[in-house]
């Protein structure tokens, strides 16, 4: 293969993988997701069209403030293919994003998708990194829009230390996923070894030992 060749090939095989890299297109007008299924699929398998009613494709858990009642002072609440089964093969969901006073939606990625927030209420200081480390970072006000590139970390802070504020994002994936960085490096199961935190985070196995025992969920 001359290097003429070799560059189509490669050239061809990236925009393959690049029309690959989301949710895939649906073959059908419906494809209601039958989540009692055992069958395991990139998805879920489709429910018998004569099971299929209006309450597959409706939700309305995003339409009030959720309760926040944790630490960092944020509560997400997703509308995706585990809330509306009519959303499988579709490749879309939302999800709202309530704020405590000052609170905070940490650091975190979405693997399979970009975000896009619209400001309800409030006023929040957002911001992604992207792998040069270079950070893009903004106030937004009610009404105001701002889009997070798929899998780059970023967050969002209510600004305001006396009023709560809300979003609601939408996903170009009907489950986008997301990995919280404190969470996913500390509270992971079986856990990372201490000596890979350590020298990661140049600090002593007592303070990971500390960050673990704040980040890890209540029992009970």
């Amino acid at each position: 293969m001359d290097s003429r060749s070799y560059v189509f090939f490669f050239g061809l095989s990236s925009l393959t993988l690049i029309a690959l890299a989301y949710d895939p297109d649906t073959l059908q007008d419906l494809c209601v997701a039958d989540r009692t299924s055992g069958i395991k699929v990139n998805g879920f398998t489709c429910k018998p069209e004569s099971n299929i009613t209006a309450s597959d494709f409706f939700f309305a858990g995003i339409g009030k403030p959720a309760v926040v009642n944790n630490t960092v002072g944020s509560a997400v609440t997703g509308a995706n293919v585990e809330k509306i089964a009519g959303l499988n093969t579709l490749g879309v969901s939302l999800a709202r994003i309530d704020y405590a006073p000052g609170g905070l939606n940490p650091p975190h990625t979405h693997p399979r998708a970009t975000e896009v927030i619209f400001v309800l209420e409030g006023e929040l200081d957002v911001g992604f990194i992207t792998t040069a480390n270079k950070l893009f970072a903004k106030t937004v006000k009610k009404g105001e829009v701002f889009v997070f590139p798929r899998g780059l970390i970023h967050y969002q802070k209510n600004n305001d230390k006396a009023k709560p504020a809300s979003v609601i994002s939408a996903f170009n994936s009907q489950l986008p996923g997301t990995q919280s960085m404190a969470a996913t490096l500390f509270t992971a199961s079986p856990p990372i070894p201490d000596h890979v935190l350590t020298t990661a985070f140049q600090i002593g196995t007592k303070e990971i030992e500390k960050i673990k025992s704040k980040l890890a969920p209540k029992k009970g």
